[in-house]
């Protein structure tokens, strides 16, 4: 390992490196959005491709489903896919190995987007969950099913506009959900909402809006320990907060300007601080302090960069980030300062994934990159076009497999 890189591998190992821990189970199955930490990292140990050349890389099965945006997750056989198709949504478990179907259960489901969001689809967006039991999937219309993993039988289902009488969003359901011990966090209704996990129940909704034209929220929350506390970490389409999980309090807000309301990032932290950015905005780091009177919550940076839909890597002091306009960009995290931006363009949507000393990044034109991290200069190690399709969801790492989803199938890479 760089020597650049052994202090924050060495406190990731020690378990010192805030809201940089598995949240449950094992670190070599990517069961959530962006991975076990949802920070797009793999780590102690995990295994990582030494190119993404055809004999280093190689395709081990390819099979077909419906269109959809959300990325596959994996338990220890099996990996899960979800899809809409005509008037319904259906969720799908394939054996890894073979890429064999194991089971297939579906919902009514559909909607519209608005018109111009149509070139994007109306497809399924959100990244569905495995608890290590359970595979929770979030539906278009405000619609959250639980699904036994092993057998694809439905255990429970909410409609969120039917129990708290919200309106339908706009977008369709965007977030991604979140478990911490026996409760699941999800941004629906139009606010934040925690519920039993093995039950469907709700236990509180908060930070909720009314009267927006556009009234879903687009980013998933994380989960920190900031001034020694737990807390929720959740960006909204007006304000970044942290949120106490047992009461639903809110511990401190700071307002974040976007077009729209195009806060979409997940919120990336690094020590007692979090670092998001927005379409129309900015890129900026919020420092928390604490005192007797609560937190305390400060501009520690600004940096006129915009970011839109794609969430960064932290890797040591440098963020890695994918720009609205479509170049990718370095960042300091100490000072804010511009480190570099790309003179060549990539796609819309870039997928970071990174084990500390590389990221490979998935553009949504179906492009693949390795990446040295390097906060001189953008060095691209290897490129390889991997679809002709789009790819808009994070591949999916575990073990000496790759998990991708294109549009309209899901494929195995082995290494």
């Amino acid at each position: 390992m760089n020597v650049k890189f052994l202090l924050p591998a060495l406190l990731i190992f020690l378990g010192c490196f805030p809201g940089r821990y598995s949240l449950y189970g094992s670190e070599l199955d990517w069961s959530q959005w962006r991975g076990p930490t949802r920070d797009g990292w793999v780590r102690n140990g995990s295994p990582w491709p030494s190119g993404i050349s055809g004999e280093k890389l190689d395709l081990a099965w390819t099979r077909e489903i419906a269109k959809g945006y959300s990325g596959p997750v994996v338990s220890k056989n099996l990996v899960f896919t979800v899809e809409t198709k005509g008037e319904y949504e259906i969720a799908r478990a394939f054996d890894r190995s073979s890429g064999r179907q194991k089971w297939e259960t579906q919902w009514p489901g559909s909607m519209s987007v608005p018109f111009f969001a149509w070139k994007n689809g109306s497809w399924i967006r959100s990244t569905p969950l495995f608890d290590g039991e359970n595979l929770y999937v979030c539906g278009m219309r405000d619609y959250l099913v639980c699904l036994d993993a092993e057998s694809g039988k439905e255990k429970w289902s909410v409609d969120f506009v039917k129990r708290y009488g919200s309106p339908l969003p706009t977008f369709g359901f965007v977030c991604s959900p979140m478990v911490l011990g026996d409760h699941l966090y999800v941004q629906a209704a139009t606010g934040l909402v925690k519920m039993n996990k093995r039950t469907g129940e709700s236990i509180w909704r908060i930070l909720t809006v009314k009267g927006e034209k556009y009234n879903c929220a687009f980013s998933s929350p994380t989960v920190a320990t900031l001034g020694g506390i737990e807390q929720l970490v959740v960006q909204t389409r007006t304000d970044l907060v942290g949120v106490n999980p047992p009461d639903g309090k809110v511990l401190w807000k700071k307002p974040v300007k976007a077009y729209r309301g195009m806060n979409i990032l997940t919120p990336t932290i690094l020590e007692n601080s979090v670092f998001t950015s927005c379409y129309g905005g900015k890129s900026m780091l919020v420092g928390l302090g604490k005192n007797s009177g609560g937190f305390l919550v400060s501009d520690q940076w600004q940096n006129k960069q915009e970011a839109y839909m794609s969430s960064p890597v932290v890797i040591g002091d440098y963020c890695y980030l994918h720009l609205r306009k479509q170049r990718m960009t370095c960042l300091d995290m100490r000072t804010g300062e511009t480190k570099w931006i790309s003179s060549e363009s990539f796609g819309k949507y870039m997928s970071m994934v990174s084990n500390g000393e590389e990221i490979l990044a998935l553009d949504e034109d179906g492009t693949l990159y390795r990446i040295d991290a390097n906060p001189e200069k953008l060095i691209i190690l290897e490129e390889r076009k991997i679809s002709q399709s789009p790819t808009w969801s994070y591949p999916a790492l575990s073990g000496k497999q790759m998990f991708v989803r294109e549009l309209e199938a899901i494929s195995c890479y082995n290494w």
